[in-house]
């Protein structure tokens, strides 16, 4: 089932697909930015895809840099870590964001992933919420974590961090200890913002470990 609409979404959507991988049962349309919207219209009145299960940012700026390759820890800590060198490779071609949807067709019981690349100086989109009702709130995180923005949505602001917030939290160039700290002031009687008076150090590194499952190792 998952080839035959492999199969007819490539051919339907030819002029807008760039790439359309399938593994493990599952499909990912690779598309352009500028076509989402026709696309997502598409998907939904021609392809039974009537429900959006979730949109999502990602930011791909240390995506495959050395420092995934940490395996071990010193007495100190995890080098990586504590010396904050990780000599991450730059996103080729400018494309260092991209937006992610996940859509389901309950008619058919199949679930389809779109992913769009977007410009890392300026990361626009159409919003889909003329499509999908339901986009509202997933285009306002994405919006607020990682700095994209979704042109034509009607209430573009932030959902989880504060209205004056500085910076995306979930790019990977924001600091982990953030900018600035709060606290609640007695004296003043309201929270005031200060500057980070804590050290950055991370202690639990990104680390991907051989599993002797899937490399012929003993069990």
């Amino acid at each position: 089932m998952i080839k035959a609409l492999k199969a007819k979404l490539e051919q339907q959507l030819s002029d807008v697909i760039l790439d359309c991988d399938w593994a493990c049962e599952e499909m990912t349309l690779h598309i352009t930015a500028d076509s989402i919207l026709s696309a997502c219209k598409t998907l939904r009145d021609q392809f039974d895809f009537e429900q959006l299960i979730d949109i999502c940012g990602v930011d791909y700026s240390q995506y495959g840099g050395s420092a995934w390759e940490t395996k071990g820890a010193s007495d100190h800590g995890f080098s990586r870590a504590v010396d904050g060198d990780g000599n991450m490779d730059p996103v080729s071609e400018g494309h260092r964001f991209a937006v992610v949807y996940h859509l389901l067709s309950i008619e058919h019981n199949q679930r389809l992933r779109i992913k769009v690349r977007l410009d890392a100086e300026q990361p626009i989109i159409d919003s889909v919420t003329s499509i999908w009702n339901g986009a509202d709130w997933f285009e306002r995180e994405a919006f607020d974590m990682y700095g994209i923005l979704f042109y034509g949505h009607d209430d573009l602001r932030r959902i989880l961090t504060d209205y004056g917030f500085v910076g995306h939290p979930f790019r990977k160039d924001f600091p982990l200890i953030g900018n600035v700290e709060m606290r609640y002031d007695p004296d003043k009687k309201r929270v005031i913002y200060e500057p980070v008076s804590i050290v950055e150090r991370t202690l639990v590194p990104r680390v991907i470990r051989d599993d002797n499952r899937y490399y012929g190792g003993n069990k």
